[in-house]
């Protein structure tokens, strides 16, 4: 059994998406019949971003598990005769068999195309949003810098019925104009549901004059989707780029008006060992936070992460279940006064996470 990595482009105008659909055709749908077709077995892809239906994806990434003795890299160019015209296998490569598009620290880029003219283009009306209404890029560009960094951008979510972690880094949005089209480009940890196209459809607003670019702060204070734009047709979405890690990041840190972090991760590879200083965070965030960065020490392969709140003694619960992980003080040597996480399930291994916990989407 070997994984086979896939990176592929698609037009998505004619599917419902990425994730089987009962309402139609979707890309995994497509994508899995003709690996069935071409390999004999039964497949199953994995993607790492499921895009909406619509949206389109110059680079998205997918794994499946195969026996088959086909040389990997000869996968994409065979696939390729059996997909229809919309959907290309850019590459293939065998990775190891752990090795998951949604368990791994990667940056993910979006481009939101709006063309803005009094009339419409038909080659461009696949691929663009078309706006009547003159906007100022300067106004947008302006608004668009308060989104840079790490925020709780519940107000930029559509709700799923399901409670999931909200906070997310945006590690640059460029708004950028060349003739009628104006583009959004945007990078970042990863992206909640309709998170890129509710941005769009808000800096739209403050690019009519409706709200002024200053506005853009309080829709991300007010932690309410009622209090942001409306959610951009899926059309002038792109799925651009998913940049993988290629070695852990020594420091995370996270700083806005509610919290500040750092974690430590310089130990990870030798010894397993992660340190959080927590400087300043909300009491309403503070239990949230801890959660969330210490997950993802644990999945960096931290198995020993330790914390300090230099806040406040004893906001951190002693012997209390937050999400899988329980913290016990330690009481000696040179963490002494800070906690120390365990994880809280069974059989725990390095990336070994029970369903549930804080995957990206």
């Amino acid at each position: 059994m070997k994984r086979i990595k896939l990176v592929l482009a698609y037009d998505g105008t004619n599917y419902c998406g990425w994730q089987y659909q009962n309402n139609g055709v979707t890309i995994e749908e497509v994508l899995n019949q003709a690996l069935c077709g071409l390999l004999g077995e039964k497949i199953a892809v994995t993607g790492a971003s499921r895009t909406d239906a619509g949206v389109h994806a110059l680079q998205n990434v997918a794994v499946f598990d195969t026996d088959n003795r086909m040389a990997p890299d000869k996968i994409c160019l065979a696939l390729n005769q059996r997909l229809p015209e919309d959907i290309r296998v850019l590459s293939s490569e065998e990775v190891s068999p752990d090795w998951h598009p949604r368990k791994q620290n990667c940056v993910k880029t979006y481009e939101y195309r709006i063309l803005n003219r009094k009339i419409n283009m038909p080659t461009l009306r696949l691929y663009s949003y078309f706006c009547y209404f003159h906007l100022d890029p300067d106004k947008m560009r302006q608004a668009a810098a308060y989104l840079v960094g790490e925020h709780d951008f519940r107000s930029f979510c559509s709700p799923r019925g399901q409670a999931e972690e909200t906070v997310r880094t945006i590690y640059s949005l460029d708004v950028e104009k060349e003739g009628d089209m104006i583009t959004l480009r945007v990078s970042g940890s990863g992206f909640l549901y309709n998170m890129v196209r509710i941005i769009a459809g808000t800096l739209m607003k403050v690019g009519m004059g409706i709200y002024p670019p200053e506005h853009m702060e309080e829709i991300l204070a007010a932690r309410d989707r009622k209090a942001a734009g409306p959610t951009a047709p899926a059309k002038g979405l792109t799925l651009v780029s998913l940049e993988y890690e290629k070695e852990l990041r020594k420091q995370l840190s996270g700083e806005n008006q509610d919290w500040s972090y750092l974690l430590d991760q310089k130990e990870i590879p030798e010894n397993g060992k992660a340190y959080l200083t927590i400087h300043r965070c909300r009491e309403q965030d503070f239990d949230r936070l801890l959660l969330r960065v210490t997950h993802q020490a644990a999945r960096n392969g931290a198995e020993e992460i330790y914390v300090y709140d230099e806040e406040a003694e004893g906001r951190i619960r002693e012997g209390s279940p937050y999400g899988h992980y329980v913290f016990w003080k330690v009481t000696e040597g040179k963490r002494r006064g800070w906690y120390m996480a365990r994880a809280d399930w069974p059989g725990r291994k390095n990336r070994d996470f029970p369903q549930g916990t804080l995957e990206e989407s």
